[in-house]
């Protein structure tokens, strides 16, 4: 193994590794999942062109400086720099190309297009951590019953929507590995989300009704991993580095934004908040799980040991000599390793 890591053996391992595991099944792991999205960046690289060329032809270009509308793009830098929230009150005509999507004209016609299940929160929590799957028909019913509804990976319905996804993930500066969708929540009025903070980045669109966010900084842990409801227990990685316990009460020192048609909010990775439905309202969710330096790094070390069959083979408490070899001889590799020769594969022919 001890090779110096170029970005053509990193490469190879990368999809090597991707294939290998397409063919087990796939594993529920950061490292696996980041494998595969590794090595689909790079089997895709020639599609890139077609991509860019799908831009809307009408409004404005999509991306970052499209959602600001006449906000400087330095008071928004520096606020986001500090994880902080930012909020733009545009107008609907400047983002016509996403308002007037005729699916997204309300939310009649968004069930009645709608082709998938649809996520129904529960009255227990009003959060998606406790929800149901159901058919549109019966969403319906639900949100008249007072339930918000969920409607996921809606960018698979637009070109549009996947187009500025893509446009808007690059401005932000996120990893070419980042998950990337489109979520539209529909509020009853009265109702909202219960307290709770994201492992992922949102750009939130409102495209009807008024919507109020209730937004507090994250003083219990910082760059979470995971989602956390309050008031619910946390899962057992997050508690392992959460610096104090959960609260069950909302911080004081929170803001309060209140969304109308044609405004944009940005949420950072962590930070508290909660919604309420000042009327019934229909927003658009850009939605962003950029990958941790942690995600980063694993998925390279994984893919490359996975050429391995030594490191391939069974573990044994037994076998502690053969493991001490191993981890020797990857100690020596990884001096060999660079920062550039991983992020080179993982970025390769990353394109606004």
């Amino acid at each position: 193994m001890a090779q110096r890591l170029r970005r053509s053996s990193l490469a190879t391992s990368l999809g090597r590794s991707a294939q290998s595991i397409a063919r087990c099944g796939g594993h529920a792991r950061n490292e696996a999942t980041l494998a595969i999205a590794a090595a689909d960046q790079i089997r895709h690289c020639a599609s890139l062109p077609t991509i860019s060329a799908s831009i809307h032809a009408g409004g404005p270009t999509p991306g970052l400086a499209a959602l600001l509308q006449h906000t400087s793009h330095s008071a928004f830098t520096a606020r986001w720099a500090q994880h902080q929230p930012f909020v733009v009150h545009g107008s609907v005509d400047a983002l016509a190309p996403l308002t007037q999507l005729p699916f997204l004209a309300s939310l009649d016609a968004l069930l009645n297009s709608w082709p998938h299940p649809v996520s129904a929160h529960l009255p227990d929590v009003d959060d998606e951590a406790s929800s149901v799957e159901v058919s549109t028909v019966d969403a319906r019913k639900m949100f008249a019953n007072g339930m918000g509804l969920l409607f996921n990976e809606a960018h698979e319905l637009s070109p549009v929507l996947n187009t500025w996804l893509g446009k808007l993930r690059h401005d932000l500066h996120f990893s070419a590995l980042t998950q990337s969708r489109c979520l539209l929540y529909a509020t009853p009025a009265g109702k909202g989300t219960a307290p709770h903070f994201d492992q992922n980045f949102n750009v939130v669109v409102q495209l009807h009704g008024t919507k109020t966010w209730w937004l507090a900084p994250n003083h219990h842990v910082r760059n979470p991993l995971s989602r956390h409801t309050m008031g619910h227990p946390m899962d057992a990685e997050l508690q392992s580095y959460a610096t104090t316990p959960m609260p069950t009460t909302v911080a004081s020192d929170g803001e309060t934004f209140v969304l109308q048609p044609g405004s944009v909010l940005f949420v950072p990775r962590g930070v508290w908040h909660a919604t309420h439905g000042d009327t019934e309202a229909l927003a658009l969710n850009f939605t962003y799980s950029a990958p941790a330096w942690l995600d980063i790094f694993t998925a390279a070390l994984r893919s490359r040991l996975a050429q391995s069959p030594r490191w391939r083979a069974a573990a044994s408490p037994l076998a502690v000599a053969d493991f001490a070899q191993l981890v020797d001889e990857l100690i020596g590799d990884a001096q060999q390793w660079s920062a550039t020769d991983i992020l080179a594969v993982t970025e390769a022919c990353d394109e606004p």
